[in-house]
Parts: C-alpha cells; structure tokens; sequence
C-alpha cells in the first residue's frame, strides 16, 4: 500500500516539482488546489487518478481540516501554500501564519499517526546579513526580516514550534528558480531583451537554489524519523555577486546585454508611486516598497552545513548548470 502525502500549494511553481518528485517516489499524493487553480502543470504528469488525488481545503477552519485530514489518513504533509505577494501585513500573516496553524493543529488532533509536517519557509524569515558578515546566514541567526513576508512566514515558524506533538521539518531557500518560475522569469525577459538593469551601485553577495535541490533538500526532510523538530536553509552552496545571474545568462545565451545602474532614490520613488496606483487594486506590482527592500538586501549567502550533515544534501545545480536548463525550459515552453 502506498503512503499517502498531502502537499499544500500543489499547483504552484515548487508545488509542482515537489508533486511529480512524491509521484516519481511511489507516494500517493493527494494535491490541495483552489476551484480557481491552474492545473494545467500537475495534469501533464499523466499521473494515474488514484495516484494524484485532487482536494479543496478550507484553511480558514481548523474543523474542515480535521474532518480532510483523517479522511486522508496521511502520514506525511507539505505545506507549500503561502502568498509572496499581499496588501498589508495582516494579510501576509493571515494566509502564512495564521493558516499554517491551522493546518498544524488539525493534524496533530486526527487519529491518524503523522510522521512528518515539512514546512517551506523562506530565508527572508530570517532577513539578509550585513554585506562584510564574517559568517553566512545560520539556522541559530538572530532573525530580522526586513519585509512583511519575511515577518509572516517567521511568525509561521514560531507559530508551528508551539504545536504539541507535531514532527516538524522547516525548509528556508533562498532565491529559487527552475522551470515555470515567474518572478525571476521578469528579469529573464529583461535580459532577453538586452537590458541588465541594477539598483544602485552597492555591492551585494546573492545566493540561490535550483528547483530540483530545493525539492530533494524537502523530500529527504520529510524522511526524517526524529520527532523533534528540524530546520535547515537551503541555496546551492555558493556565494554569488549581483552581477552573477546576468553574466550566466549572457553565456548561456549569447546574446549582447546593455548594462546599467537606476538611481536608488528614483527606483524608490517609481515604487511608492506603484503602490499608491495600485492601493485599491486586488493585484500588487512587482515593483513595491516591499519587494525593494529584498532587491537591495546587501547579503543573502547562507550556510547549509545542517542540511549537508543531517540530509545528506548534496547540490547537484550551481547558477550556470541550473540557468541552462532553465532558459532551455523556457524558450521550449515558449516563454521567451
């Protein structure tokens, strides 16, 4: 019989990867999507229909999830559902925290034995360090998230650490990126059009993660049989200048690219402006204040020693291996 595993967010960009890796594992996954969701992704997996099992959850009630979970009977849960983009903290905090202990809750209170609750956080939980830090980011940092998101998904964290009894594995990447990815896709665009545009002229040291390590770094968490809990921060393992992504891609490409540096006082102004114009609006730009302040974070790199020694994390993708296989994606897919 085949383990059952419930993944939150499932038609999301890591959602995805995280349901054909389950599947590609001899898991019976049951995926939670909204009635709104597209699911045109999860549907070309060819999956067989009592292997990917489509379910609505209600994430406002602890009830309804309770009654879903121990209809279920699973004994393992990732939850990849969040928002990276709101209009105010509360509904940051509503959807990433509140929600998330919702979920936690209603797990540890069915009569069905959870072996593990992989939670996906984010390394802006913790915020960036200083540019010149003698040490990368560490799971034991002093977290000081710079934006509402980091905020929420730091107090999801601290929200799940108070749930008796639940076998907690919690998941901080970096920067992600791989096939379907949308949000660095806006700057693949950019650079496909010739244009490398930057912020400022501060330096900064950047890291980020390929699609397929984050997804195995989660799935081996989901394997641990230590009931406490467990938290590790997931990148490739280097160390990246900001001008590292733009200089692969042009190799990958080879295509010629105009360099420039934007004013940061302009680039702020252009936000605020953005935020204003877009108040009363149910979508949010991709330039705000908020995104701003990760934008020009001075220092991202982070450590992922605990995850090497404790998961056996090995990266298989640096920048250059990872961006080829995007951009391949891409161009096949034709996105660009």
């Amino acid at each position: 019989m085949k383990e059952k595993l419930f993944i939150t967010g499932a038609s999301g960009f890591i959602g995805y990867h995280l349901v054909a890796a389950a599947l590609e594992a001899g898991m019976e996954v049951h995926a939670a999507v909204r009635p709104s969701s597209d699911l045109s992704f999860l549907k070309k997996l060819n999956a067989d229909p009592k292997d990917l099992v489509y379910v609505n959850a209600d994430f406002t009630s602890k009830d309804k999830l309770k009654k879903l979970l121990e209809d279920g009977g699973y004994a393992y849960i990732i939850h990849a559902a969040g928002v990276t983009k709101a209009k105010t903290a509360a509904a940051y905090n509503q959807v990433n925290a509140d929600y998330s202990l919702n979920l936690a809750q209603a797990a540890v209170s069915v009569d069905v034995p959870l072996k593990r609750f992989v939670f996906l956080s984010s390394l802006a939980a913790l915020g960036p360090a200083a540019y010149n830090a003698a040490q990368p980011i560490t799971e034991e940092t002093l977290p000081v998230p710079v934006t509402d998101y980091g905020r929420s998904k730091l107090l999801a964290e601290q929200y799940l650490k108070t749930v008796n009894g639940l076998p907690l594995s919690i998941i901080r990447p970096t920067a992600v990126y791989g096939p379907g990815e949308k949000d660095l896709f806006v700057l693949f665009k950019t650079l496909s059009k010739g244009l490398d545009a930057y912020i400022g002229k501060g330096p900064q040291r950047l890291s980020f993660v390929y699609v397929t390590d984050l997804v195995t770094a989660t799935m081996a968490a989901l394997r641990e049989t230590d009931k406490g809990m467990t938290v590790y921060n997931i990148s490739d393992g280097q160390a990246y200048d900001r001008y590292a992504l733009a200089d692969q891609f042009r190799a990958i490409s080879g295509k010629t690219i105009f360099r420039t540096h934007l004013p940061l006082l302009l680039v702020e102004m252009v936000a605020r402006f953005l935020d204003l114009v877009y108040a009363k609006s149910s979508t949010t730009p991709v330039l705000n204040q908020e995104k701003l302040k990760e934008l020009t974070a001075p220092n991202w790199i982070c450590s992922i020693d605990a995850a090497r020694s404790r998961l056996h994390y090995q990266p298989q993708y640096n920048l250059h291996r990872g961006l080829a296989e995007t951009l391949t994606w891409y161009k096949e897919n034709k996105w660009l």
